[in-house]
């Protein structure tokens, strides 16, 4: 099961229309400046929340919580395509990050679910969802945003869905969560929670069975080892788990940064150095793109994993990134089917590189704390990394904002600057994978 949460069908794209609409940006130069914030407001409540219910989860489970979070996600992502203004989308999307606690759980389920050997291809499946819903969410948006003047003979202009013309997209992804959210309540528990009743109750038992005091005895010393084995280093001195945060923070600032940038350099007109793309061509786009993402994750990762290593995997992604990137700002002066061709392959080459990169530093997050403390490791990793991905829409838009009203200057003039600071920020991450700074566990 993916993370719904992820499934954000008004970004991009879409969400330049919703701020448009919102008449809030006194220029068209100033849209994305708006839609940053509202795609940080998500990633702001869920740095603030993610430790928190990472420890619950510790305490009561991941099912609890992961069926929380997906009944979050049916609630405010509804009220998300309803909102009227800026500052209700703003405080839908705060607080659908602050309710839902799912990612940091699911990566925790996925590492106890899952044996050692098949750890890659757990943590690559709730990757590839994660990313997937990243690309597909604003596909959905690109595709069903605005029914009434796409679907005229379907969706009259007075009905709910031309009142309301962002309403149609997010309701299907919350339709996808209430989905998801009846599944979850069958999923097998991989927590073992030892408490003061479960311990007598398994010490009498033991006692009924086998009616022996030596073996009664034996089986009450190993249940106070256990009990008294419960407290842990602190996670914030595991090296090895906080290097690997620290640089998993580095690549999601980027990723989150392109995911923003992406779409609405895309939308953005040809005299602004963008694609003049419609909603639906990105949505086109965005959905071959995960295909090939999904392709990548269950039929290959794995192999390649195995024979390269995970922080190989991650290197040669973040190698091979950079001269991709930097090859943008030259694809969007092609045109017609080559455009559509070569700017397909470049998107889903770059995501899969993103997802291939995440998915090492993930394994290696899981395998240096125990089960105990997996919850909570994850809790620590998504705050850190949801406050980074915070800055990513906010600095993404603000900086696409800006780098197009610059058009005329000599050096890295309109989107060059984009992508030029999307490689240092990708340079750094590469640099940290090395040591002295990634301890492997």
């Amino acid at each position: 099961m993916g993370s719904p949460s992820s499934f954000s069908p008004l970004s991009g794209s879409s969400l330049l229309l919703q701020i448009k609409d919102f008449r809030i940006a006194k220029r068209e130069e100033d849209i994305s400046f708006y839609a940053g914030y509202v795609g940080s407001a998500f990633m702001l409540g869920r740095a603030l929340t993610s430790l928190l219910w990472g420890k619950v989860a510790d305490k009561y489970g991941r099912r609890p919580i992961i069926m929380i979070g997906t009944f979050t996600v049916v609630i405010f992502n509804t009220l998300f395509g309803l909102s009227v203004n800026f500052w209700m989308a703003i405080s839908t999307r705060f607080l659908l990050g602050s309710l839902c606690g799912i990612l940091g759980p699911m990566r925790a389920y996925a590492s106890e679910i899952c044996r050692e050997e098949h750890q890659a291809l757990g943590m690559s499946v709730v990757g590839t969802s994660w990313g997937i819903g990243l690309v597909i969410g604003p596909a959905v948006g690109g595709f069903l945003a605005q029914p009434a003047e796409k679907y005229p003979h379907i969706f009259s202009a007075d009905s709910l869905f031309g009142r309301f013309p962002y309403f149609l997209p997010c309701l299907v992804i919350s339709l996808f969560a209430l989905v998801a959210f009846i599944i979850s309540y069958w999923l097998p528990e991989t927590l073992h929670i030892h408490t003061e009743e479960n311990i007598a109750r398994d010490s009498t038992e033991a006692s009924l069975e086998d009616n022996s005091y030596e073996s009664t005895r034996t089986h009450e010393m190993e249940v106070s080892e256990l009990k008294l084995s419960t407290p842990q280093r602190s996670l914030l001195r595991n090296w090895p788990l906080m290097s690997a945060i620290m640089v998993y923070c580095i690549f999601q600032l980027h990723d989150m940064a392109y995911s923003e940038i992406f779409s609405l350099w895309a939308v953005s007109p040809r005299k602004l150095g963008g694609l003049s793309f419609t909603t639906a061509d990105v949505g086109e786009v965005l959905s071959i793109t995960g295909f090939g993402m999904l392709f990548f994750q269950l039929f290959l990762y794995t192999w390649v994993e195995r024979i390269l290593g995970s922080v190989t995997v991650s290197r040669i992604g973040a190698v091979i990134s950079i001269p991709l990137l930097t090859s943008y700002p030259f694809i969007a002066k092609l045109s017609g089917s080559i455009l559509f061709l070569v700017l397909n392959c470049a998107s889903m080459v770059k995501n899969i590189l993103s997802i291939a990169i995440t998915t090492g530093l993930l394994v290696i997050q899981n395998r240096a704390v125990p089960q105990e403390q997996r919850g909570a490791a994850n809790g620590i990793s998504m705050s850190a990394m949801s406050l980074f991905k915070a800055i990513g829409p906010a600095a993404g838009g603000s900086l696409l904002s800006w780098a197009q009203s610059r058009q005329e200057n000599d050096f890295l003039p309109g989107v060059h600057l984009v992508f030029f600071t999307l490689n240092i920020v990708e340079l750094v991450g590469l640099v940290m994978t090395f040591r002295p700074f990634l301890a492997l566990p």
